[in-house]
């Protein structure tokens, strides 16, 4: 369906980054779904040995940064790690979250209590202060708004979601005169659907050009696909059940599959080095999970049921494992990083 642009709608980015900013300043996100630091501990324990490892080619002071940073459960489980095998250098370590939602920052306060580094929240990366850095962001870029583009018979349109006064929100398709490039020359058949993500290419971005100022190596784990393809992918989760994503904004939570090839165009245009996408049970095999569950089960044998299971979650093909993937984003001369391929993305 095709109507001219009326008053009352908004277009999709704009109605899901309101929509979502809502729901995390007011819900428990961990209601609806459960991110893999909930699922195992294993998880976070990894990647707090990979960031030692990583750190080693950054100095002395280094700002360990979490975006969406959900019950603090991840970063928890990281100092821990990093203050056991690393203990010399949690002086110079710094940690700060990237949290906007006032409600999690206090539960993150709470997780993050007596871990001896001073931690610090910010709404935005452009508050986190220069200088070294590693990043670690899990399932915050599918949480970031996007557009969605409709191929018509000769012309790109885009879909917007028109308030009802007498009925419910709906779907509209507008004309558009902005189609991002990345759109426009995709091959395409009429009916396709292409989603796009400004707001997280633009993190990504940011991201890669503060590694242009000071070194650092940033690590996105999130569900979505190696390269860019077509078809729609927005869904809705409320009381850990989809529902209509138009259906009382505020209530559910609204995310979509990333781009990763998206990603890591948008990064090595600002002057990064990318690595992988890898897929999640690949990295986590690599860094060591199945030797690890089977150390957490010989010291607590009457929960090796559980461990197992949780491992399986993260790692099996039919689980987390394959669905998920890892892109690793470093500024220039840094490599050698565990789990990941040699060669930078794009590399022939």
């Amino acid at each position: 369906m095709t109507v001219p642009e009326p008053s009352g709608i908004e277009r999709l980015d704009v109605f899901m980054g309101r929509a979502n900013a809502a729901y995390y300043a007011s819900r428990d996100p961990f209601a609806d779904f459960v991110t893999a630091p909930e699922i195992s501990q294993i998880f976070g324990e990894l990647l707090g040995a990979w960031c030692a490892v990583v750190m080693q080619n950054l100095g002395e002071e280094v700002r360990l940064v979490e975006a969406g940073p959900g019950r603090g459960t991840l970063m928890a489980d990281m100092l821990r790690v990093l203050s056991r095998i690393t203990p010399d250098r949690m002086p110079g370590l710094s940690v700060h979250l990237i949290e906007t939602s006032r409600r999690l920052r206090d539960v993150q306060c709470k997780a993050l209590d007596g871990k001896n580094v001073p931690v610090s929240w910010h709404d935005t990366l452009a508050d986190v202060p220069p200088g070294p850095m590693v990043l670690v962001a899990n399932e915050f870029l599918d949480a970031l708004p996007i557009r969605q583009f409709v191929r018509a018979e000769t012309r790109w349109q885009e879909r917007f979601v028109q308030e009802g006064l007498t009925q419910p929100r709906q779907w509209v398709l507008c004309e558009c005169d902005d189609v991002p490039p990345d759109v426009a020359v995709r091959h395409v058949t009429v009916g396709d659907v292409v989603e796009t993500s400004p707001a997280s290419t633009a993190f990504i971005r940011q991201v890669a050009q503060r590694f242009e100022q000071a070194p650092g190596v940033a690590l996105f784990i999130d569900y979505g696909t190696s390269v860019s393809c077509t078809g729609e992918s927005l869904q809705a989760l409320r009381d850990g059940r989809p529902v209509s994503a138009l259906a009382e904004p505020g209530t559910a939570d609204l995310t979509a599959h990333v781009d990763f090839a998206a990603m890591a165009r948008a990064a090595t245009a600002a002057g990064g080095v990318c690595y992988g996408p890898v897929e999640q049970g690949a990295l986590l095999r690599g860094l060591g999970a199945l030797q690890r569950a089977e150390a957490l089960c010989a010291a607590a044998p009457e929960q090796a049921g559980t461990i197992r299971a949780g491992l399986d979650r993260l790692i099996g093909p039919d689980r987390m494992g394959r669905l998920f993937k890892a892109l690793a984003v470093t500024s220039p001369k840094i490599g050698g990083l565990p789990g990941f391929p040699e060669q930078a993305w794009g590399d022939t």
